[in-house]
């Protein structure tokens, strides 16, 4: 039989009607493009790799049958919301003997199951991929031995910021009612907030200072957060409003902050309930240069890059104490309050090891001596990110290993942290020692190098001294400071 388009009058009247032939065809590539496009993405999904968690996403091997399938997802999967997600007001445990928390924070929560049925055992019985552990440990040994991310650009431009930054602060007199709030301390700053304190006396005692608006790089806010908490009249209730009134104030009184809507203003604060303080101050949340101890990501108050991560330093008095790398015999340490989920697997997972000393308490001795006395000394988050922990292992020269996701590390912006510490995920907790003991002893004594380098960092003095912490959350400043200078009408 003859073919005959004739045969099929669907095709026919297609054809002859050129409008309706060319509108078919879109419509059948608009259909192919999203079928190949669906495949593609599909496709890439399965192959998709974040380098950071890299260790995690391969393929284990068959080892893992031979652990419980609940310990299994314990402890590769659960790690992951590791993070305590919270807006509670409890206070992070301190490093100093004899402190205690002052709000219990209980770690029962439905949605996110105890990670305590992990044994020691479990990890001990588990064969961990080796290719986890090279990615683990060839990061430190890939590490720039340099502590400065560019050594020359940070010396140039410190050199810079000594010679012209200028800072304006409000003025406030001693018969004003809240002068221990606004003004320097007149004694030396202790405790675990110090920080807060020490800069603002440090800067009232410097060179920095200019009584010229007109000539300044910031304008500072020179409020303590610790101050307010603990005056009777405010409290850790009444901080939010005070902060806000003194915003209204300043904004009323003087043209400083209506300029930049607050972008060329800062405060300093270390204590943790500052993460809450602007909460009725907008203003000051999403403009000004918030200088923190407090820098998680979780923290709805922290804007990384705007703000600037600063140490939380235990004042100690004298030139760091020196122990040989040699005569430190414990592997690693830890102690403190059970107060986060982190701290709780920590434990559970290595406080048996003998070759690692960790604690589920604080230790009713000093610390210094198991500072002193460990290779690495470890940084577990506790209910806040915030704490005197690093500072400690660095000024004991113990190499820190920071536990805690999502926060900026004070002077991110200026240190290469791998060049001195360990910087894991608490995804990691299980892989701990075998992490650490992939780090051969000549890279180890690199690191611990690095770290008596960068002691000087994070000390503060009575008067200011050259790179100190002082200097450093200064050169932090500078970085932000606005480039374009807003002229004044007057």
């Amino acid at each position: 039989m003859a073919y005959s388009i004739a045969d099929h009058p669907i095709l026919l009247r297609l054809i002859k009607d050129s409008r309706k032939g060319l509108f078919l065809v879109p419509i059948l590539l608009a259909f192919g493009s999203s079928f190949f496009i669906l495949f593609s993405i599909s496709s890439t999904l399965k192959l998709h790799i974040v380098p950071e968690q890299t260790r995690l996403h391969v393929n284990p091997p068959l080892e893992f049958s031979k652990l419980n399938p609940e310990h299994v997802h314990n402890l590769l999967i659960k790690t992951v919301s590791l993070e305590e997600q919270t807006n509670g007001s409890a206070f992070d445990d301190i490093n100093g003997p004899g402190e205690v928390n002052e709000i219990p924070v209980s770690t029962n929560d439905s949605e996110n199951p105890s990670l305590s049925n992990v044994s020691k055992d479990d990890v001990d019985n588990f064969q961990w991929p080796k290719q986890i552990l090279k990615l683990r440990s060839s990061g430190i040994k890939e590490s720039k031995n340099e502590v400065f991310h560019d050594r020359s650009l940070f010396e140039e431009e410190y050199k810079e910021m000594n010679k012209s930054m200028k800072i304006f602060v409000y003025p406030h007199k001693k018969n004003d009612p809240f002068a221990k709030v606004l003004l320097p301390v007149d004694y030396e700053p202790g405790g675990n907030y110090a920080s807060e304190s020490y800069f603002k006396k440090s800067l009232f005692q410097s060179h920095f200072i200019t009584n010229e608006p007109s000539e300044a790089d910031l304008f500072y806010m020179p409020f303590s957060i610790a101050g307010l908490r603990n005056d009777k009249r405010v409290g850790v209730g009444g901080i939010k409003k005070f902060i806000k009134n003194y915003v209204d104030n300043i904004s009323t009184k003087y043209p400083y902050w209506n300029r930049s809507g607050g972008a060329d203003h800062f405060y300093v604060a270390c204590h943790s309930v500052g993460r809450t303080a602007m909460e009725e101050a907008v203003e000051v949340k999403l403009n000004a240069i918030q200088v923190v101890c407090s820098s998680s990501y979780f923290l709805s108050g922290y804007v990384t890059h705007k703000d600037a991560s600063i140490p939380q330093i235990w004042p100690r008095k004298g030139k760091p104490p020196i122990r040989a790398p040699s005569h430190r015999k414990k592997l690693a340490f830890y102690a403190g309050a059970m107060n986060s989920r982190v701290r709780q697997f920590l434990v559970n997972t290595w406080k048996n090891d003998s070759d690692m000393s960790i604690h589920h308490t604080r230790l009713k001795t000093p610390y210094s001596e198991a500072l002193l006395g460990s290779k690495y000394c470890i940084h577990a988050k506790g209910f806040e990110v915030n704490t005197a922990r690093i500072g400690d292992a660095l000024y004991y020269g113990c190499v820190p290993v920071v536990l805690a996701d999502h926060y900026d590390l004070p002077y991110a912006d200026i240190l290469n942290w791998n060049s001195f510490s360990l910087v894991l995920s608490t995804m990691d907790i299980p892989l701990l020692k075998n992490i650490l003991e992939e780090i051969g002893f000549e890279d180890y004594l690199k690191l611990q190098n690095n770290v008596i380098k960068v002691q000087k960092h994070f000390q503060w003095h009575n008067f200011p001294v050259d790179f100190d912490a002082f200097h450093m959350v200064m050169y932090e400043l500078w970085l932000r400071r606005s480039h374009v200078r807003i002229p004044f009408d007057s």
